[in-house]
């Protein structure tokens, strides 16, 4: 019973996980949408003043002053890491990635998924130094985009489906977390650098002597953010650093108390707050675009086309072709209940890489100039991938509405993928 008990509460987290990701892509698109009528409208001037206005505070030796464009992406998208950190390692321990056979398949699509379209966008700027700093800008998947689509197609997609995406989504988010770390990394900071790993080893030990209180590690996980804003090292990854600490077992104080684990109480925290505050906070600061300002040479030029095709093209033939050469290998099944065709669109929906893509190209430069290249490339790319893929999964997807529903087919003893 306790074996069924807990693929229920497996099963349910995964429904509310999907469901409020889907949510989330629709304030996500809604929050897009309006940093483009914003930035094309008399307000703004107003837009880009407040995003560039500094705000900060002194604190004895302590100073900080940001404008408030990097306080959104350096400190609440931390938030945003912490979470993607916190589901790698549930996904990773407890989860859909817990068993062998079940990475085989979205981990090798993730690869695949990354590869292809760096290759894409090296290939268009190969000639340019400047401009191969952003090969990493098409290579991720906006999971609560693509999820917001799939969930535009209603039931015409397959549970299993759904569950691949968001395995990939995870792996593909963890290879931008390194990607981060190892190429987006400037100068260190050897003092603060100390400083954060000091602060880490803390964190270590509260998980060691089984720390079950969640402020602990949130105040010393804020020390962490600070010292590896301060070293070089890119903020937001201290937020993964934190989730890594976070434990995963429970100690409940009774026998028969069922008590949640400290990762599965701070997930549950932060779902709703990153998912309908901090992404469409970050999407409306990132996604403004002046179009009067723009020239046909931001949409032709080698760093737009080769973000737009990379996401467009690299991440269905990379996605795609990786999961149709590992099925006919043997190495993993098809996803149940999907077809070639479902499996195609959603290859297509992995095309969309909006968050990542911006937070990404923020990184990669800082001329105004090519940043409005990378939303012109990510706009363009991410766009094309959500029509054709919503378009590709309404006419190769069955309706599914008397189909049992995952739930009950998790309970019967079926897989989902």
């Amino acid at each position: 019973m306790s074996a069924q008990r807990a693929l229920g509460r497996r099963v349910s987290a995964l429904q509310d996980f999907l469901r409020q990701e889907a949510a989330g892509g629709y304030v996500l698109m809604a929050a897009a949408a309006l940093a483009l009528i914003v930035a094309n409208s008399p307000l703004a001037g107003t837009y880009f003043a407040v995003l560039d206005t500094k705000i900060g505070f002194d604190l004895g030796p302590l100073a900080l002053h940001e404008t408030v464009l990097h306080w959104i992406n350096d400190g609440l998208m931390a938030l945003f890491f912490l979470l993607v950190g916190l589901e790698i390692k549930r996904e990773v321990l407890d989860g859909e990635l817990s068993r062998p056979s079940r990475i085989v398949l979205p981990g090798l699509a993730a690869l695949g998924g990354v590869v292809v379209p760096a290759l894409i966008y090296v290939a268009f700027n190969a000639g340019n130094p400047e401009a191969v700093r952003g090969w990493a800008i098409p290579a991720a998947t906006d999971i609560a985009f693509a999820l917001g689509v799939l969930a535009l197609a209603g039931d015409r997609v397959p549970a299993s489906l759904k569950i691949f995406l968001t395995a990939l989504a995870v792996l593909d988010d963890l290879a931008a977390i390194i990607i981060i770390a190892v190429f987006y990394t400037a100068e260190l900071h050897m003092a603060a650098l100390a400083g954060a790993g000091g602060a880490l080893a803390l964190l270590i030990v509260f998980n060691r002597l089984k720390v079950q209180a969640l402020w602990p590690y949130l105040l010393v996980g804020l020390v962490l953010w600070y010292c590896v804003l301060e070293s070089g090292v890119h903020a937001t990854l201290a937020g993964v650093a934190l989730a890594m600490t976070i434990p995963l077992k429970r100690t409940p104080a009774k026998p028969d108390s069922h008590t949640t684990s400290p990762l599965h109480r701070l997930e549950h925290l932060l779902h709703r707050p990153v998912a309908f505050l901090v992404i469409p906070i970050f999407g409306f600061a990132n996604a403004g675009l002046a179009l009067g300002e723009l020239t046909l040479r931001h949409f032709t030029d080698t760093i737009p086309l080769g973000i737009a095709l990379g996401l467009f093209f690299g991440k269905q033939i990379g996605i795609f072709l990786t999961s149709m050469l590992i099925i006919r290998l043997g190495w993993a099944d098809m996803p149940r209940n999907a077809s070639v065709g479902q499996l195609y669109g959603v290859s297509v929906v992995c095309g969309i890489g909006f968050t990542m893509s911006l937070f990404v190209g923020n990184l990669a430069f800082t001329s105004p100039e090519l940043l409005a290249e990378t939303k012109a490339g990510v706009f363009i790319g991410s766009l094309a991938s959500a029509i054709l893929g919503l378009t590709l999964l309404k006419i190769f997807g069955p309706d599914l509405k008397g189909a049992p529903s995952p739930g009950r087919r998790a309970a019967e003893g079926g897989t989902a993928s």
